[in-house]
């Protein structure tokens, strides 16, 4: 059967209206502008599903799609291992433009004031016209770059900063105007992984196996965390205390204020490379032991497990009293934030590496198969 033509999921409308405000900036339930929906990296998306979701529509690229969405301006943003990031109609999907670049586009391009900020294999960190897909700048680094960027207000708050990581090494602090250098830090190995802005706070962590806290405004360094294997996933970082999973078989809760671990959580030998959805009393995250975990903020004690058939890096969304996240069994997965029960699931076919993004009722996510997915509200 065609895939846009099978049973139909379900998502319970999520009891949560109004803003979210994260590192002074306001996420609405219009819109996801980056990974993991705001600076904090914090994987909480605003405002109700509706109480049913069907597949809207779905897009064709040229490669894989492990890159994550970001929701703005009535458009999808998403990148392709074909080299291309992508514009689609939110409502049809339909393509608005794309823009090529010399590589793939792993990491998750960023909506802001107007622009889309996106890196690329090649190398590159670009800035693009987020209405016609022309480039404005471009930052050239001395590899890759698999991470979202992230931004922050200059010291004045006057104009914006883009920061984020590269396979050279480097954290970047960039002129969001012109992609002019403003500061940058050099750490032992590659960083992977977004960096998490919290007020005038940066934590990133790298595959030399530190968690850093940096000051915002000029790249000085403010502690160092070795948290003993390296880190290739992003940073959830709520201004004190910063959550993350490494590839020694740990998920952390370090204060990095005082340079100390709060918690380690570590049921299996296997790695953690999703990334934590973060509420006031619960973390939730993926690991490569095929499950879903959540354990409690405070102490890192174990809540509930959920087993899908596939490694889970995808990085879950909490969305009200839900959870949705994808599996590289090729399903998406809907679940109950209180006991991690299944309530559906929706069978893509092909591994899902790509993190959801949620915003005006619609789940958009892509696929290994190369196509990129839209849930919205079931027609009347």
């Amino acid at each position: 059967m065609d895939l846009r033509k099978r049973t139909q999921w379900f998502l319970l409308t999520v009891p949560v209206l109004g803003w979210l405000f994260l590192s002074d900036v306001a996420v609405t339930a219009s819109e996801w502008p980056m990974f993991r929906g705001g600076p904090e990296q914090l994987g909480v998306a605003v405002g109700p599903l509706p109480p049913k979701l069907s597949l809207a529509w779905s897009f064709e690229t040229g490669g894989p799609v492990k890159s994550s969405a970001a929701i703005a301006d009535g458009k999808v943003f998403i990148g392709s291992d074909d080299g291309h990031l992508y514009a689609l109609d939110l409502k049809t999907g339909v393509k608005i433009w794309s823009f090529q670049t010399a590589d793939t586009v792993e990491a998750p391009p960023m909506y802001l004031d107007g622009k889309i900020v996106v890196g690329s294999r090649d190398g590159f960190l670009y800035c693009l016209d987020a209405r016609q897909g022309t480039r404005i700048w471009k930052f050239e680094t001395q590899n890759m770059v698999l991470g979202s960027a992230n931004w922050v207000h200059a010291p004045d708050r006057s104009r914006k900063c883009i920061v984020f990581g590269s396979y050279d090494r480097k954290l970047y602090c960039l002129r969001f105007e012109t992609g002019e250098v403003l500061w940058q830090y050099g750490t032992e190995n590659y960083i992977n992984g977004s960096p998490a802005v919290s007020g005038d706070r940066i934590a990133v962590g790298g595959c030399d196996a530190r968690i850093y806290l940096l000051s915002a405004l000029e790249g000085k360094e403010l502690a160092v965390f070795d948290t003993q294997s390296y880190i290739a996933a992003s940073m959830a970082f709520d201004g004190s205390r910063a959550y993350i999973g490494n590839y020694g078989n740990a998920f952390y809760c370090v204060d990095v204020l005082k340079n100390e671990t709060v918690w380690k959580y570590s049921l299996r030998n296997f790695p953690y490379f999703s990334s934590a959805a973060v509420t006031k009393d619960r973390v939730v995250f993926g690991g490569r032991d095929r499950m879903l975990h959540c354990v409690r903020r405070d102490n890192g004690e174990a809540l509930w497990t959920f087993r899908t058939r596939g490694k889970v890096d995808s990085s879950p969304v909490i969305c009200g009293e839900e959870v949705v996240v994808g599996s590289e069994d090729g399903r998406l997965y809907r679940l109950r934030l209180s006991d991690g029960s299944q309530v559906e699931s929706y069978e893509i076919g092909e591994d899902i590496v790509s993190s959801p993004a949620v915003a005006q009722g619609c789940v958009a996510i892509g696929a290994d198969d190369g196509r990129v997915y839209l849930f919205g509200p079931k027609p009347q």
